[in-house]
């Protein structure tokens, strides 16, 4: 009794033909959107590592741009998302975040290509949260990075967590 109604259904489904869309602009306008997917922002998030340490805990320079050219710096982690602007070759700026494939580092970068105190970033901070100012942020490639290190960028240690350290190490017998 299956049978004969699924192969009903089937011929009948034969019988139709296929929807078309009358308007032209429409199928345009349906081609366009299938083709091209734009992402939207995503903010740079800031304190990443925790309480204990600075709220962008490296630092970075371009790499691997010529002279005059820039690294462009964008609304989000990828290749056609909008540009927020631009970082000059040789300039310092904050690293803060990473995507989950390490393709892209999101920035906090003075306009001055420094690696500004103004920016808020170089201390830490109670919680994590999306950067918001007073410099700019945004996604850069990876591949156009080069991390710098050195002793202004480390972890901030508390003053007191220092002094314990300290106390500590002199209690130590010397061996």
């Amino acid at each position: 009794m299956r049978k004969p109604i699924f192969f009903l259904c089937l011929a009948l489904s034969a019988c139709g033909e296929p929807a078309t869309v009358a308007d032209p602009a429409a199928r345009d306008n349906e081609a366009i959107a299938e083709a091209a997917v734009t992402p939207g922002s995503r903010p740079v998030r800031i304190g990443e590592y925790g309480a204990n340490f600075r709220a962008c805990g490296q630092a970075g320079t371009t790499r691997n741009l010529k002279a005059g050219e820039a690294l462009p710096v964008r609304f989000a982690p990828f290749e056609n998302a909008g540009e927020t602007g631009s970082v000059a070759v040789g300039a310092r700026f904050f690293i803060c975040s990473r995507s989950l494939d390490q393709k892209w580092f999101g920035i906090v970068f003075d306009e001055g290509g420094t690696l500004a105190e103004r920016c808020g970033v170089s201390e830490p901070i109670t919680r994590r949260r999306d950067y918001d100012g007073p410099c700019r942020s945004g996604w850069v490639q990876s591949a156009f990075v080069k991390v710098i290190a050195g002793e202004a960028l480390g972890p901030a240690a508390p003053a007191e967590a220092a002094n314990v350290s300290e106390a500590v190490n002199s209690a130590l017998p010397a061996t």
